[in-house]
């Protein structure tokens, strides 16, 4: 079992200055393997090792670069920390130029080798976190790489699909805008017997009032003034599949009684004809609001709809699944305009995290193409400085945890006291009354780097 501090495999020829440093890292909370050759080091890394390398850089035998090499060969980019005499440092230098992490001077100051080491296993463990969301894509298939998630939430949904997939019934689904209900609205289709057939959608709330009736049902030539040819509605297109109204509670009341004959008779009407056209279909509506509850939308047309209902829960409610979601879209981006695949930082992950999400799905699409388009772009800047990380949202949905808000709230604070003294350590400290050591480690955990905070020309 690792310890919460991380897991370190510790290389250095001279027994004494191995056995301190092992005690200090042990003491520090650190896993620690201690070797006294980089022969014996190799024989401890493989693809599940989840630590940091330090390692003295002249050794007998394979010394530190020699092992860093080689290291780097079996785990890339494996935080690798060199530790060097005096006269080392130009080399050491070079060597991270090479892909060290970072290099310490002997004799080092415990501390500073301790802080060092936090900050490369945070990014280690970042790596296989951002491994591990791309493993976990790659494997998915079926109806779990269409509706990507691994919370209690989205696997229910999944199943709920399964289940109703298979029954020709008509169906309601529920859900915020932007939570994906055509997405679920396409895998009942595909999962069902009709799959080979159209699938038809209309939104209903997007199409002008005076011309959704002759989308849904057609029209024959001059039926009205602009009819110049006949038109073949959403409805008869969709004969044999399954037509998807979006947004059905928008849908005018004169238009919900064709509707309803509709259904009830199995034919239409198209507009401008005296035919009835027999149709076979199954119809799955959408809505945000419930429609037994809306006054404008009638009883009779929603217990003919209402065979079963899906709920699709908004984004704030399974943070566990933005992750894998956010880095599906980023990936998908990447490939679709020949980007440079991008990584998530620890700061973006707690961004994620702490963002409340009221676009839901297409709101962390949009902003995921965006982050893997601008390489340079940070997530919180597009965001913004302020997430909603309290929702506006009937009290029934569930506020996020109390420790995220906490770190949130200290990560903008932080931020905030950065930017007003352009980078200065000494008067970000003087203000938040911190001591260095803790206001470094904060700036660690929360991602916030000095650079990126200076006024032009300092340093």
């Amino acid at each position: 079992m690792q310890s919460e501090s991380g897991q370190v495999l510790l290389v250095d020829d001279e027994a004494m200055v191995r056995q301190a440093t092992e005690q200090w890292l042990r003491m520090s909370g650190f896993q620690v393997i201690s070797c006294e050759d980089a022969q014996t080091a190799l024989s401890h890394l493989n693809a599940d090792f989840a630590g940091v390398l330090l390692s003295d850089v002249r050794m007998p035998g394979m010394d530190g670069l020699e092992l860093m090499a080689q290291a780097q060969q079996r785990i890339p980019d494996l935080p690798v920390i060199l530790l060097t005499g005096h006269g080392d440092v130009d080399m050491a230098i070079s060597a991270m130029r090479q892909g060290a992490y970072d290099f310490i001077e002997k004799p080092f100051v415990p501390e500073r080798l301790v802080e060092t080491i936090h900050r490369a296993s945070d990014k280690r463990k970042l790596q296989l976190e951002n491994l591990r969301l791309q493993q976990n894509l790659v494997s998915r298939s079926g109806l779990e790489a269409r509706l990507i998630g691994i919370s209690p939430a989205i696997a229910q949904l999944r199943q709920d699909i399964t289940t109703l997939a298979g029954l020709d019934a008509n169906i309601i689904i529920y859900g915020e805008t932007g939570s994906g209900k055509e997405l679920v609205a396409q895998c009942l289709h595909e999962l069902s017997d009709r799959h080979q057939q159209h699938f038809v959608p209309i939104n209903c709330g997007a199409v002008p009032e005076a011309l959704i009736e002759s989308e849904l049902f057609g029209h024959e030539a001059g039926a009205f003034t602009s009819a110049a040819k006949r038109r073949i509605g959403k409805f008869e297109h969709a004969d044999g599949g399954t037509l998807f109204l979006d947004e059905i509670e928008s849908m005018p009341a004169p238009l919900q009684v064709r509707m309803l004959r509709a259904l009830q008779e199995g034919t239409i009407e198209r507009l401008g004809s005296n035919s009835q056209l027999p149709v076979d279909l199954r119809v799955v509506a959408a809505s945000k609001v419930d429609l037994k509850a809306d006054p404008g939308f009638r009883d009779d047309l929603f217990y003919r709809l209402n065979v079963a209902q899906l709920h699709i829960p908004p984004l704030r409610e399974r943070l566990q699944d933005v992750p894998l979601l956010f880095t599906h879209y980023m990936n998908r981006a990447t490939a679709a305009y020949g980007r440079e695949s991008r990584i998530l930082s620890e700061q973006d992950h707690r961004t994620l995290a702490a963002w409340n999400w009221p676009g839901n799905v297409r709101e962390l699409k949009n902003t995921a193409v965006r982050f893997a388009l601008d390489g340079q772009a940070r997530l919180v800047d597009l965001l913004g400085s302020q997430p909603p990380r309290i929702s506006n949202a009937p009290v029934a949905d569930k506020p996020l945890p109390l420790a995220l808000q906490v770190a949130a709230f200290e990560a903008d604070v932080i931020n905030a006291a950065l930017k007003r003294h352009q980078g200065n350590i000494k008067a970000v400290m003087d203000e938040l009354e911190l001591p260095r050591r803790t206001l470094n480690q904060k700036m660690v955990k929360y991602g916030l780097n000095r650079q990126d905070y200076l006024a032009d020309g300092d340093s």
